[in-house]
């Protein structure tokens, strides 16, 4: 798809076909999400696939009950890995950089899902403590976002946006 389509297209969606997503675009994203780029190139972040029925359950209900992340044939939880960043930059790495990798990889992760005709919704209300135990978080890992991912069974309306001029200031 043409990128400017593509970004102009995709909306959060929060309703899945009972369809299993193949393999191969499942490797796709993943595939999108390892081509972020990351500070130092130090790719401080990991995720884990969730397909199972009951940890997805589970999610939704870290999820402060957001159902539609269990109807999902696949959860995609994004994790920061703090020390891999603080390695080559200390504490802004621990604090942030980590993170911004992780999310960088996760909106490429999303931009790839739409692309391949999937549907996926940014999740970044739980609790962290709840996601860990779920997905067995090392201790250096530190969950910054949910990406439940299923072929869509809704068509969301486009949600209006700021004009440029209120989003953008020139110096």
């Amino acid at each position: 798809m043409e990128f400017a389509k593509l970004i102009d297209e995709r909306r959060s969606v929060r309703a899945y076909q009972q369809r299993e997503v193949e393999d191969d675009k499942l490797r796709l994203v993943l595939h999108a999400a390892n081509r972020a780029p990351s500070a130092g190139d130090l790719q401080a972040y990991g995720i884990v696939v969730v397909r199972d029925g009951q940890a997805k359950r589970a999610l939704a209900g870290a999820a402060y009950d957001q159902l539609f992340v269990s109807e999902a044939p696949i959860v995609l939880v994004f994790l920061a890995r703090p020390s891999l960043s603080a390695v080559k930059y200390g504490s802004r790495g621990r604090a942030l950089y980590c993170v911004q990798d992780a999310t960088i990889a996760c909106a490429y992760a999303q931009l790839a899902a739409h692309d391949l005709g999937l549907g996926a919704c940014w999740v970044g209300a739980f609790r962290d403590e709840a996601v860990c135990e779920i997905v067995g978080c090392s201790s250096d890992e530190l969950p910054v976002a949910l990406l439940p991912l299923g072929y869509p069974a809704e068509r969301p309306e486009p949600t209006p946006r700021r004009r440029l001029e209120e989003l953008a200031r020139s110096m």
